[in-house]
């Protein structure tokens, strides 16, 4: 069963971006442990918070000022059918939002190779009833 996970990142090669920074997501559609670039996807900047902000990094997702929890909220519904997503940092709003969905966090800074590798891994042992200590 194929599913996608959103990747911020600013170069195609390295989750570098925090949640509030992404302004697109890659989208990986993944099968098993193999995965494949599907997409790129533009996310709303609701109400032109970062340009309210005068902060390419928008509200930082905090919920606070400008469009706050509007902004986060329009960045989950984004991807909200992913089953994961991948940032540099992502914060409690944002969590908070993907939890109420069902879809998985990765905050870590690494390179998308080796995020998809071990998420795609980790996945195919789960829906495959294995071990994860194999």
């Amino acid at each position: 069963m194929a599913y996608y996970i959103a990747i911020g990142s600013s170069d195609g090669i390295n989750t570098d971006l925090k949640f509030g920074e992404v302004e697109k997501f890659l989208i990986y559609k993944v099968e098993g442990t193999d995965y494949e670039l599907y997409e790129k996807r533009e996310v709303a900047d609701a109400d032109g918070c970062a340009a309210k902000c005068g902060d390419k990094n928008g509200c930082s997702g905090s919920g606070h000022g400008c469009g706050g929890g509007e902004e986060v909220a329009a960045k989950v519904t984004a991807i909200e059918d992913c089953r994961a997503v991948v940032c540099k940092k992502i914060g409690f709003q944002a969590q908070k939002q993907f939890e109420k969905r069902a879809i998985s966090v990765f905050d870590i800074e690494t390179t998308i190779t080796d995020a998809l590798d071990k998420i795609a891994g980790y996945y195919n042992k789960i829906d495959n009833n294995r071990s994860l200590r194999t």
